[in-house]
């Protein structure tokens, strides 16, 4: 019997892939225990249907990412923290700060979890933070730091 693989089995082969396995390992444990699917033409169609769906979906991502990349490389973001006697601010800019200020400024909705400089912004001046978007697709955010 055939099967289509719709789970990782260890052993027999990876998700995607159709096998020629004995009948009874192909009824009674791969399709009852949720590893496979019967391969029948019209399954295999779906199968082949749904790849290349998310191929296309896949791609549509990586241009949207693109995008958001290039419109932050250009993008200047401007924080005004109040200042101590010394010069430095009170606190440091967090993660939260610069993506509430990308969304104010700019329009732009960024999770924090992107920005992936782990160094707390505690000067004022300008700085540039590396932000990772996704599928290998990173941009620089410029900020801006201003005391009060």
């Amino acid at each position: 019997m055939k099967v289509l693989l719709i789970k990782d089995v260890k052993s027999l082969g990876k998700i995607g892939e159709v096998k020629e396995v004995k009948d009874g390992y192909g009824k009674n444990f791969l399709i009852a225990k949720g590893f496979a699917k019967h391969a029948t033409t019209e399954i295999l169609a779906q199968h082949a249907a749904d790849e290349a769906q998310n191929a296309k979906d896949l791609a549509d991502e990586i241009t949207l990412l693109k995008e958001l990349a290039q419109k932050l490389d250009k993008a200047e973001i401007i924080i005004t923290k109040p200042l101590g006697d010394n010069g430095h601010l009170f606190g440091s800019i967090t993660k939260d700060e610069v993506a509430q200020a990308l969304l104010e400024q700019h329009n732009i909705e960024i999770d924090k979890k992107h920005i992936t400089d782990k160094v707390a912004i505690k000067t004022v001046g300008e700085h540039e933070l590396d932000l990772k978007l996704g599928h290998g697709i990173h941009a620089v955010l410029h900020v801006d730091i201003q005391g009060e």
